[in-house]
């Protein structure tokens, strides 16, 4: 017996061990898996996305429906007539509400005749309560009427009206004979034509940062101008964009873009252009009058686009001698008018600017939330803007045009370039002859070699001025952030290499030993 109790004894003794050498092993796994992780710690996070201010709204939306509408069959309803009960639901709420409020009125005024009756019965002492409590209200009255009076003039300087006696009607009428409210052509924003980038990825990888395409440069209009403007929920729930500025060479489609953004939207376009403002409402008083006819016209009639031709004029650092528009007019005004606009006011300042570097940066960039560089057309937008304005002006694309070698010649040239070519070539004498005599691309280099292109240097101009604005200092921040990243990350690789190797030279020392 004494035997057979040290056997099980023994077996006990070796089951512990064997299950805390299990123990270890398992520890140094988790711990080999905690390195591992740790080292996944050191990579950066990916780009995360901002919680979105439309899913409430959606959510609910969707509730609504699955609620009310999904399992109701609207088979015998073709002509979808009201459903009496669903208004009686909707409406049960608000009359609740309606009466909870009269009831209240009235139980209050029961309350105060009750009180009063007591006091009567209370007598003598009912009566200084009575004197005690006219002495209260009219100090009450007194202190009510002084207060009114600090209100009231508070807010009659704040809201001022200077044109309280004429109609919405008669101040739009003297904005239009002003010549400040003014028509605009028609224009898609699909009509201002673009290829996307296909050399962008490509020219990173490289370490040259690409200009944007023109696609870009709709996608980024129809983000910030077009859809916020379109919905007066969108715009009072998306983040609030209240200016943008579109610089570019001549000729690259800065006021067509105006007028898609105004023709997309059906808004009206107030052009405070400095040489249109020039003479009409003069002095301090007559700006003052001008600003405040403006903006009640754009908030009662909304979407409104403000348009400043030129904008670098309106902060330029020297006024030219012979420029007699007093360009510098709406310079202190301006930026103080788009501060004050509220999320619900959909009305959008739009600038343009042909020489950006002539005015003062921070002054520019303070009035203008978003700036868009254009840049002079890729060789895909050029080939792309050759065959559809052929296209348009009626001509046919035969075997004979070389489109290709065209888009390759005409490196420089703007969209604006591009139009005068094609329409010089294709008179209506040419159309008419093309079924015998096909177009061919020795036509077009003739009249584009008597246009001036835009050169490289101009370009770097413009790139060298997007650098100083706050956007541009911002991507030159991160780039250098990014290349610092990757130098980081080299060092330690080989360090982690040069460990890995050591340890494997001591192993192989052990086992020699063994």
């Amino acid at each position: 017996k004494v035997a057979r109790v040290r056997k099980k004894k023994g077996k006990k003794g070796k089951k512990k061990k064997g299950e805390k050498k299990e123990k270890k092993k398992k520890g140094k796994k988790k711990g080999g898996k905690g390195g591992k992780d740790g080292g996944g710690g050191d990579e950066e996070e990916g780009f995360k996305m901002v919680p979105s201010m439309f899913i409430p709204g959606i959510e609910e939306a969707s509730s609504n429906y699955e609620d009310i509408w999904k399992h109701r069959d609207e088979a015998d309803n073709f002509q979808q007539k009201y459903d009496a009960e669903l208004i009686k639901e909707l409406k049960r709420g608000e009359v609740e509400s309606e009466i909870r409020v009269q009831v209240d009125d009235l139980m209050r005024q029961e309350l105060k005749n009750l009180k009063a009756a007591i006091e009567r019965d209370k007598g003598k002492k009912g009566k200084k309560g009575k004197k005690s409590g006219k002495k209260k209200g009219k100090k009450g009255k007194k202190k009510g009427k002084k207060s009114g009076k600090g209100k009231k003039g508070k807010k009659g300087k704040k809201a001022k009206d200077l044109t309280a006696g004429k109609t919405i009607e008669s101040l739009y009428e003297e904005l239009v004979k002003e010549g400040i409210l003014v028509q605009y052509p028609k224009v898609k924003i699909s009509d201002y034509m673009g290829e996307y980038s296909y050399l962008g990825t490509t020219l990173r990888q490289a370490n040259i940062e690409p200009m944007p395409s023109l696609s870009d440069v709709r996608r980024v209009i129809t983000e910030y101008g077009i859809l916020p403007m379109g919905s007066q929920t969108v715009h009072e729930t998306a983040p609030h964009v209240k200016s943008i500025m579109i610089a570019g060479p001549h000729g690259t489609g800065k006021r067509m873009l105006v007028n898609a953004i105004c023709s997309e939207l059906g808004a009206n376009l107030i052009d405070l252009t400095a040489e249109n403002i020039c003479g009409r409402y003069p002095g301090k008083a007559g700006l003052t009058m001008l600003l405040h006819l403006v903006m009640k016209v754009g908030k009662l009639l909304q979407p409104t686009v403000i348009y400043i031709g030129n904008a670098e004029k309106t902060f330029i650092k020297k006024v030219p001698k012979n420029d007699m528009s007093d360009p510098k007019r709406l310079k202190k005004e301006l930026p103080k008018i788009i501060k004050k606009m509220a999320p619900e006011d959909r009305i959008l300042f739009v600038g343009t600017s042909l020489t950006p570097w002539d005015a003062d940066v921070k002054g520019l960039c303070q009035c203008y939330q978003k700036i868009v560089l254009i840049p002079r057309p890729d060789y895909a937008s050029r080939y792309l803007l050759f065959k559809e304005l052929i296209l348009r002006n009626g001509g046919r694309l035969a075997p004979t045009l070389d489109l290709s070698s065209l888009a390759k010649i005409s490196d420089g040239y703007t969209p604006g370039h591009i139009i005068t070519a094609v329409k010089h070539v294709l008179t209506e004498r040419r159309v008419q002859q093309l079924h015998r005599k096909p177009l061919t691309a020795l036509e077009f280099v003739t009249p584009l070699a008597r246009i001036d292109p835009i050169y490289k240097e101009e370009e770097e101009q413009f790139k060298k001025w997007y650098s100083k604005t706050p956007l541009g200092k911002k991507r030159a921040k991160l780039k250098a952030e990014e290349e610092e990243g990757d130098g980081g990350g080299g060092k330690g690789k080989s360090a982690k290499g040069g460990k890995k190797k050591g340890k494997g030279k001591k192993k192989g020392k052990g086992k020699k030993r063994k």
